[in-house]
């Protein structure tokens, strides 16, 4: 694990992604988390992680996972009040908007690799370079879980089990890790979480489309503004969003809701938390309905509703309800 500093890209490319422009979108984002903050890299058999901390170091440690395409930066509304009392670690997703490099090959989300201006970037690492020599792909779950494992040893956290946290997308990738290390993860909450318990609903694919097929600045705005049902979005944060729109793409690790044996097992305490109004995932709330009674499935879980829908990467509304779940003792 290295500390990082600055490097620049330039130019945008075919596409119209702008590196330079999403550096100094992220920074803008990164500029509200706390003072404390810092950021290092991992190096890992898939690629360098890129890597927000802060939080006292002898608290316990809390891994905040983002949802597709929103990068670690967005959880600037929440890092503060959960690093009072935990050692926050989050990364940007291998293969996904942000800063992390990855391998040839899979990806985690939408990109292969982020652009790089700023203090905190480092020359080589998240600038959408190609693969170092020894690298491979995140291609299946297993590739996953076998990150968040050099992850995890990467950033010293093996003296004891970790609370882990993730959004949307971010949220199937923790739970899967859960049911593959459990001994490794004492908590678990998942916020708006997707493919976890239910599908996706068929309004929301339909929307997402133009968006997926077609990235645009446009496109990305109006699908979040239809998404919070027209909440009061961080603008800084909404830039960031569409900066990335275009960002390198990869093809993301996806597959099937974990199966119900898998969940039935899984003694971990577990937080669900969705959005008021949340238009993507388990639309019932405790999840008792939701796939056929995927909130029976867990039995240490338990679900509770939020303020507002929260967007693809964490809910960076405006006001007191972007206040985050509280992890400390989610199953009370």
């Amino acid at each position: 694990m290295r500390s990082t500093d600055g490097g620049t890209r330039s130019g945008a490319d075919r596409n119209g992604y702008n590196p330079d422009g999403f550096a100094r979108a992220y920074d803008k984002v990164l500029a509200k988390w706390p003072a404390d903050r810092t950021s290092t890299q991992v190096t890992t058999p898939f690629g360098v992680t890129y890597v927000h901390v802060c939080g006292p170091r002898d608290a316990p440690p809390l891994v905040l996972l983002p949802g597709g395409g929103a990068t670690s930066a967005s959880w600037f509304a929440q890092a503060e009040e959960l690093a009072r009392g935990h050692r926050v670690y989050a990364p940007d997703l291998i293969g996904d908007a942000g800063r992390s490099g990855s391998g040839s090959g899979g990806g985690a989300g939408r990109g292969g690799g982020g652009g790089g201006a700023g203090r905190d970037i480092a020359d080589a690492g998240g600038t959408g370079r190609g693969p170092a020599s020894g690298e491979r792909g995140i291609r299946t779950v297993a590739d996953l879980t076998a990150w968040l494992d050099a992850l995890l040893d990467g950033l010293g956290v093996t003296s004891g089990p970790t609370a882990l946290g993730g959004h949307s997308y971010g949220a199937w990738i923790a739970l899967h890790y859960a049911l593959h290390a459990p001994a490794r993860v004492n908590r678990l909450f998942l916020l708006d979480p997707t493919q976890c318990f239910a599908g996706f609903r068929p309004a929301y694919l339909l929307h997402a489309l133009p968006m997926l097929l077609r990235p645009a600045p446009h496109r990305v705005r109006a699908f979040l503004a239809w998404e919070t049902g027209g909440a009061v979005l961080d603008p800084d944060w909404l830039a960031l969003q569409e900066a990335g729109a275009g960002f390198p793409a990869a093809r993301p690790v996806t597959g099937p809701r974990p199966a119900a044996e898998a969940l039935r097992g899984l003694d971990v305490p577990v937080l669900r938390r969705l959005g008021r109004g949340s238009r993507a995932p388990d639309p019932t709330p405790g999840g008792a309905r939701a796939g056929g009674g995927a909130g029976r499935r867990a039995p240490a879980a338990r679900g509770c509703r939020g303020p507002r829908a929260a967007p693809g990467g964490a809910p960076p509304t405006l006001g007191p309800e972007s206040r985050p779940p509280r992890p400390t003792d989610p199953a009370s």
